[in-house]
């Protein structure tokens, strides 16, 4: 049987996983050290657990690396050594949000010990019947993924080289999570600023389709806020290695850590997501606090990582 490790049994890799076992596949992942909600995720998602890395290196086909984009390197390292002391060479799809130059890091390291490397880009939600979550795939051999696309997700190619699919990831993460960024900013100023009822009466809700559909999706951020911040980071170091400017990408990982600094951000997605009005009232205390306090030095990607734990993972 066909195993596929999954590091690790996050919403998105549970979630990949119960795909995956409902199609008949072995999926496994390394549930030491894990929390209690992790292990229920991947017990309801009916993955078993390969004991320790080296277990699930020496028994998987293909392994997903399905993180935070923090913990991405520091995973592929540990993977990597797991190759070396089993012999063990399982394709290895790096999945993360993260930018092409971190990508093509990580394949050096890992085609370094003659295992293949997917550069794999998911887009879209965990996946579930009926969804429409899409694993864009790139590099010189993406066959591998076969038996996640013979398992019903939908596997798309991109191109045949590494950092193309984590490209594609970053541009259209930063026209939805950026853009969910600059919303959520916004609002919380309309609300310190008193303006809520005018602003939306300028914006036309009801009238206008983009704008309401892009404040809905405001109150489903905060329990992704701070793992969020990591991939606009990751977004912002691409665009500055395009030649274009960080910035705005670099102001939506500060919006995403203000918000993770709140109590928001400890729900998680089996809690109801909270109002508009409970995250807008909110946002502008933890907004005012800061602004009447000495000016913030935290707020920087030299920041300390959001870790599984805290995303939820």
């Amino acid at each position: 049987m066909t195993t596929v490790g999954i590091l690790s049994a996050g919403d998105m890799g549970a979630a990949i996983g119960a795909v995956l076992t409902r199609a008949g596949i072995d999926a496994a992942t390394v549930l030491e050290g894990r929390s209690p909600l992790t292990r229920t995720r991947a017990e309801e998602a009916g993955m078993r657990d390969a004991g320790s890395l080296d277990d699930l290196v020496r028994q998987s086909t293909l392994i997903l690396s399905v993180l935070v984009p923090s913990e991405s390197e520091g995973m592929a390292d540990a993977v990597a050594g797991a190759m070396g002391r089993t012999g063990a060479r399982p394709v290895f799809a790096e999945c993360n949000a993260i930018a092409p130059q971190t990508v093509e890091a990580i394949a050096k390291r890992i085609g370094g010990l003659g295992a293949t490397f997917i550069d794999a880009g998911i887009i879209g939600s965990p996946p579930k019947p009926g969804g429409n979550t899409r694993i864009c795939c790139s590099g010189p051999d993406v066959s591998a993924m076969s038996v996640l696309a013979d398992a019903g997700l939908n596997v798309k190619t991109v191109g045949p080289e590494i950092g193309q699919a984590s490209g594609l990831k970053m541009v259209y993460a930063a026209s939805t999570k950026g853009t969910t960024a600059l919303w959520t900013q916004l609002l919380t100023a309309a609300r310190m600023l008193g303006l809520d009822d005018a602003l939306f009466e300028e914006l036309g809700m009801g009238s206008s389709g983009v704008a309401d559909q892009l404040i809905r999706g405001v109150p489903t951020m905060p329990r992704r806020s701070r793992r969020w911040v990591g991939e606009m980071w990751e977004i912002a170091k691409t665009f500055e290695s395009l030649g274009l400017s960080p910035d705005m990408l670099n102001g939506a990982a500060a919006t995403f850590q203000l918000v993770g600094g709140t109590r928001l951000s400890a729900q998680t997605s089996r809690e109801p997501d909270p109002s508009l009005e409970e995250v807008l009232t909110t946002l502008a205390a933890a907004a005012a606090e800061r602004a009447a306090g000495p000016p913030s030095s935290s707020l920087t990607p030299a920041a300390s990582p959001v870790t599984s734990a805290e995303a939820g993972a």
